[in-house]
């Protein structure tokens, strides 16, 4: 049978995480259509029809999907899933929010944050903080899937797909939107950076991320920070990378006053280069990383900016 995939969006652009699903779904089978919900989304189902192995992309324009609400868009899913074996998202917050709702809907197990396709109905995922990784074998006749975008190399943009309108399904009148309040960053998002730089509990003060953010700034980077930096209010909790927080892969990753805990680490040992700056040589980051350096964040982060100053 077909796969559908929910396709995630935001300011008429389609999110990065979107990619890495459907090169999941590639794994799984070759009949992949995604699902594009949203209000004015037309530019976003253009983008999507040019993803590499999509056969269709389905739009749901309406302003009941204006916010991507948990209740609508598991009722619109539900509607669609008796076409499809295999129904996918990203894990993401809103993938998150979705995809249980369609599994208890459709009273089937959701299967969280794969990292690998074994075959159509098997499917390795973290387990342990990451620690341990599980085989899991799903004999439901669809399978809910949330997808770990870290795990999957992006699908290519070479695609020519159709772009169909389906009709909005019934609102459920279950939850209504209120209201946000968006951070904004001249920064890359943490979650499609390809350089950050993260802070721990030994930057000591909220005060001194902007030795961080010096650096972030040369370099283009995003700026992070570890569970125990955000607990004591140092930064807010957006830039929480882990566990709990934002699971990110960078190209490099620089870990500075970071110790290493198991909740940080499984937000950012699947970066390809990880460096870190710790005074402490006993520190666990030291046995992730692929570049060490035993110092005094408040000696070595200046130097390093100074260092990129001279480029």
């Amino acid at each position: 049978m077909a796969l559908l995939v929910l396709a995630e969006h935001e300011g008429g652009a389609l999110k990065p995480a979107t990619l890495n699903t459907v090169a999941a779904a590639q794994k799984i089978g070759a009949d992949i259509h995604v699902l594009v919900a949203g209000e004015n989304c037309a530019a976003v189902a253009a983008a999507a029809a040019k993803i590499s192995g999509i056969a269709k992309v389905l739009v749901a324009d309406a302003a009941l999907y204006a916010h991507a609400l948990a209740e609508p868009l598991a009722t619109l899913i539900v509607g669609l899933a008796g076409g499809y074996g295999h129904i996918l998202a990203p894990a993401t917050a809103i993938g998150k929010n979705v995809m249980p709702r369609v599994a208890a809907l459709l009273d089937v197990a959701q299967i969280s944050e794969i990292v690998a396709v074994v075959a159509a109905d098997t499917f390795v995922r973290p387990i342990y903080a990451g620690n341990a990784l599980a085989t899991v074998q799903s004999k439901d006749a669809i399978k809910v899937i949330t997808v770990r975008a870290t795990g999957f190399e992006a699908a290519a943009l070479d695609g020519a797909a159709t772009i169909e309108t389906i009709a909005a399904a019934t609102d459920p009148a279950l939850s209504a939107f209120v209201g946000q309040e968006l951070s904004k960053s001249e920064r890359p998002e943490l979650t499609s950076a390809r350089i950050i730089i993260s802070g721990g509990r030994g930057m000591q003060s909220g005060d001194n991320f902007p030795l961080l953010e010096a650096v972030a700034d040369k370099l283009g980077a995003a700026v992070g920070a570890s569970r125990a930096a955000v607990d004591a209010g140092f930064v807010a909790n957006d830039l929480q990378v882990g566990q709990t927080g934002k699971i990110v892969a960078p190209d490099l990753y620089i870990a500075v006053g970071i110790s290493g805990a198991i909740q940080h680490l499984a937000g950012m040992k699947d970066s390809k280069v990880i460096v870190a700056i710790n005074k402490d040589e006993e520190a666990p980051i030291f046995q992730v990383a692929d570049y060490g350096l035993v110092a005094d964040l408040f000696k070595a982060i200046p130097e390093l900016t100074a260092a990129l100053d001279k480029k």
